[in-house]
C-alpha cells in the first residue's frame, strides 16, 4: 500500500476511533453508565485494530475503502434509526 494510502487509512482508522468513543461517552452520560463508556473504547480500539490490520494485509487499498464504507453506511443507518425510534412525538415530519 502506497505511503499516501496507509497515512490515510491511519486518519481514517483515528477518526473512526474519536466517533465510537464520543458516542459511547454521549450513551454512558445519558443513561448515567460509566461502563458503556469503557466498553465504547474498547470497541473502538478494537475497530481500530482490526482496520490497521486489513490495511496491512494483502487487500486492496479500494476494498479497504469500500470496507470503511460500509462502517459509514452502517453508521448512518444506525442514527437514522435511533432518530426515528425517539423522535419527539409532537415533531411533525
Amino acid at each position: 500500500m502506497p505511503a499516501k494510502a496507509k497515512q490515510e487509512t491511519k486518519e481514517t482508522a483515528e477518526t473512526i476511533r474519536e466517533m465510537f468513543k464520543a458516542f459511547g461517552a454521549s450513551i454512558s452520560e445519558v443513561l448515567e453508565t460509566p461502563e458503556v463508556r469503557v466498553k465504547a473504547t474498547e470497541l473502538a480500539e478494537s475497530v481500530v485494530g482490526a482496520i490497521v490490520k486489513v490495511s496491512q494485509s494483502k487487500v486492496k487499498d479500494a476494498e479497504v475503502r469500500a470496507r470503511v464504507r460500509d462502517v459509514g453506511k452502517a453508521a448512518k443507518t444506525l442514527g437514522g434509526t435511533l432518530e426515528k425510534h425517539f423522535k419527539d412525538k409532537t415533531e411533525t415530519d
